[in-house]
């Protein structure tokens, strides 16, 4: 057996001692800033061991996608690896997964969740075998057979009676016609009296007709409508159980910190989210590596989370590559979790480096073009006033309108679009919407891309758990089509020029980065690849119309990188 597989297993509880030396290394001063870090090396090396581990393992059986042969639905898995320190001064570290991992909750060397619905017997096991009770039933119901039989006849009857009121429709009107001719040759009273009755003849006969149908229509809709009642009466009581079994997990999730206070999951959301607490909150990796060390008196001193496997569906997830916890389902969480520990600073609430000016290329009468640098937000965000709206309010305050015309994100340096008045604001957008507006990025990638030139085309929404990370949906996602060229190959790196056709958010990152896409992160990419000095990517060419000219405006500003 592997050195490592053996240590996991004679871990004192959930707690591992490094099987690599670390008195070279030092403690960090503050604990990780789990939403936005570069890994401390007791945590990258905490997480190195534990990767040794699960490739070497036989403990388990789980397919992440990385061999070909194996059995069952390939799933990559989140792992987290929290460093603490014991009451002996030992330093050592925690690891945890995401969810279940090969069909369970408790495995060797792994903490525990918080709450573990699966415990037999437990509330969860009861409540969930009922719903599955319900859900037979339902199955049963709607595949009946009378079901299926009263459906079609009355599709069929519905058609019959359409295709029979329809042709008998027509021969009236055809029957009108020629009594008009009648009427017109031969206007006497008794013709015009026996042209009178014969239209009423009609009516009536079509009026039988339709009660007829009516009639015999309404009785299959009556006895379908008396199967299906009985399936949506299930499904609403099926829908209230689930929501109430739900409420009883989130009531029964408590977490701890440091001074021992605990909160319901569903308290904590109420109190800092003011949302219904999202599925599989509370399952991350993250709370589950603090609630243990709080339970065992372990002193949190670092922590990381790592991907494991292939990149789910829609989303991405490097294999090996370090990742933020998730801000929907963690942020509340974590943030009763570390109330009173001191945190690294959040680089996302510090904004933008105060002394990088923005450097203005063109200005007149009616617009600017700045060159925005890399960390300064567009428009002010939600916890951060310093943008590039802000700082050119301050320049042109009689400026009218939004004057920013398009946006950057943060982490995207390079050229801008600025009106001075709403006119020539509303002159701009239009030209953006009717894509008569040429645009160039330049960006490095990680790796070496093969081909010279392509289309990307991948639908994009955000993620509703982990704002403001994107994800492909074909399902919900808007268009979003990039075109893309590489300009040199160096160093196992690739230049390449972006020509975005749409404008979402993150378009250039997320199809630089996804599996469908380039399958490459662009170089410094904190969200879709690995964190860096700055992200790689600089809006370096721009093409409009003047609005009030009418002349061609053509920019161009170098990356710096």
């Amino acid at each position: 057996m592997p050195y490592f597989c053996a240590m996991m297993r004679q871990a004192t509880g959930c707690f591992i001692h490094f099987q690599s030396p670390i008195d070279s290394l030092s403690l960090p001063e503050r604990f990780t800033f789990p939403f936005y870090y570069k890994p401390h090396p007791l945590s990258a090396l905490a997480a190195i061991e534990l990767q040794e581990y699960l490739l070497e393992q036989s403990d388990w059986e789980h397919n992440f996608g990385l061999e070909t042969d194996q059995n069952g639905v390939a799933l990559g898995k989140m792992f987290g690896v929290l460093v603490v320190q014991n009451r002996a001064g030992e330093i050592g570290y925690l690891a945890a997964f995401s969810g279940k991992l090969a069909g369970g909750n408790h495995h060797p060397g792994f903490v525990p969740p918080v709450f573990d619905v699966l415990v037999e017997d437990g509330f969860y096991r009861i409540g969930e075998e009922a719903l599955n009770e319900m859900n037979r039933r339902i199955e049963g119901l709607e595949q009946n057979p009378k079901l299926q039989e009263i459906s079609t006849l009355l599709q069929t009857e519905t058609d019959a009676a359409q295709q029979q009121l329809d042709q008998k429709t027509a021969r009236q009107r055809a029957a009108k016609s020629v009594r008009e001719q009648r009427r017109a040759q031969h206007p006497t009273p008794e013709i015009e009296a026996e042209l009178i009755a014969e239209s009423k003849r009609d009516h009536f006969i079509l009026k039988d007709l339709k009660k007829h149908w009516r009639a015999r229509l309404e009785i299959l809709q009556t006895e379908l409508n008396q199967l299906l009642e009985e399936i949506q009466v299930l499904k609403e009581a099926r829908k209230t159980k689930s929501a109430a079994l739900q409420q009883a997990i989130f009531d029964r999730y408590y977490f701890l910190n440091q001074a021992g206070k605990q909160q319901s999951l569903a308290d904590i959301f109420q109190r800092n989210a003011a949302t219904p607490p999202p599925a599989g909150a509370g399952e991350c990796a993250a709370p589950k590596l603090l609630q243990y060390a709080f339970l065992h008196d372990l002193k949190p001193i670092t922590m990381a989370e790592f991907w494991w496997g292939a990149s789910p569906v829609g989303e991405i997830r490097k294999h090996g590559h370090f990742y933020p916890a998730c801000r929907g389902k963690c942020e509340p969480i974590l943030g009763h979790m570390l109330e009173g520990i001191e945190l690294d600073e959040n680089p996302m609430m510090a904004g933008a480096d105060t002394g990088s000016d923005i450097e203005i290329l063109y200005e007149d009468a009616y617009l600017l073009v700045v060159n925005k640098p890399a960390s300064l937000l567009s428009v002010p965000g939600k916890n951060i006033h310093d943008s590039v709206y802000f700082r050119l309010k301050k320049l042109y305050p009689e400026a009218t309108g939004p004057m920013i015309v398009h946006r950057l994100d943060m982490s995207t340096s390079g050229l801008m679009l600025v009106a001075k008045t709403e006119a020539v604001y509303k002159d701009l957008q239009h030209q953006f919407l009717k894509r008569t507006i040429k645009k160039r990025y330049v960006a490095v990638l990680e790796g070496v891309i093969q081909a010279d030139s392509g289309v990307i085309d991948l639908p994009l929404r955000v993620d509703l758990d982990d704002r403001p990370r994107q994800m492909v949906c074909y399902e919900h996602g808007k268009a979003a089509r990039t075109e893309w060229n590489v300009v040199s190959r160096a160093d196992g790196r690739t230049r390449i020029h972006f020509f975005p056709i749409t404008g979402r958010t993150h378009q250039l990152r997320v199809h630089a980065a996804h599996p469908q896409g380039l399958n490459t992160p662009i170089m410094g990419d904190e969200i879709y690849g690995n964190k860096g000095e700055r992200l790689c990517l600089h809006a370096e060419y721009l093409e409009f119309v003047h609005p009030v000219r009418g002349e061609k405006v053509v920019m161009e500003v170098g990356a710096g990188f």
